[in-house]
């Protein structure tokens, strides 16, 4: 069985851990090197039993503290565009296709990629398999989820979700017109409503674990995302607590 935490969330840093009895991974690993250690021995996870390192994209909050693998000699998987915009191309490993970890044993993990749509360089999320096909599918910044993105998500157990923003608490907010665009644009973030359709079409009533993350701090209010994303499902006769399980990290 998996287990997922999300050990940091939002606008100054994201990673996620995903392992069973023998194999585990990070996605994205945005905290300081020295932070990742700590608090990954507060969960009470051993650094030195990472296997890979995987990161969405080249913005900060999800690759600050890459020198964590590189300390503890973890392989660093990403696009190509994002290891070169890392300058990472000669010691890093592409995600063009599925990686496996330990797959002579019974505690193997697969990681396959999938595109997603930031303004970055190649920007990815991803799904981690195990061998009973328990899946989880990690989506952190996009500004819209698509047909493809959908498949290749679909049949997981738990979904970690961006759920960056409301849309009226954008516009009617402080940024700059220019902020503002960019936030809710194709190539921005993913606000409630968007999160909420995406996560209509991927339920199917089947105990599903779903973890709001990325929540905007000057946007959104988690009782925005939680009461968007449960009205949507209610539409579909999903019932939180008994058809799913939600919460925001």
């Amino acid at each position: 069985m998996m287990n997922v935490k999300v050990l940091a969330s939002g606008s100054e840093a994201n990673c996620v851990w995903i392992g069973n009895e023998q194999t585990s991974v990070l996605i994205d690993i945005g905290l300081p090197k020295t932070k990742v250690e700590k608090i990954l021995v507060e969960n009470g996870i051993d650094p030195t039993k990472i296997d890979g390192v995987f990161i969405t994209h080249e913005h900060k909050d999800h690759c600050k503290g890459v020198a964590f693998a590189d300390k503890y000699k973890i392989p660093v998987y990403a696009s190509e565009g994002t290891l070169k915009a890392l300058d990472r191309l000669e010691s890093g490993k592409d995600v063009s296709g599925p990686i496996g970890f330990d797959v002579f044993s019974e505690s193997f993990l697969f990681v396959n990629s999938f595109t997603v749509h930031h303004d970055a360089f190649e920007p990815v999320g991803y799904t981690v398999t195990d061998y009973n096909g328990e899946k989880v599918s990690v989506l952190m910044d996009t500004g819209k989820v698509t047909g493809e993105m959908i498949g290749a998500m679909m049949d997981s157990s738990v979904y970690v979700f961006e759920c960056n923003h409301d849309i009226d608490m954008v516009n009617d907010g402080p940024y700059h017109d220019d902020l503002k665009r960019r936030v809710l644009s194709d190539t921005g973030h993913l606000s409630n409503e968007a999160a909420a359709a995406a996560l209509a079409l991927l339920v199917r009533g089947k105990g599903e674990r779903i973890l709001l993350t990325h929540m905007s701090s000057n946007n959104n209010m988690p009782a925005l995302a939680l009461a968007t994303v449960k009205r949507t499902l209610k539409a579909k006769g999903f019932i939180e607590g008994n058809h799913y399980h939600l919460e925001v990290v």
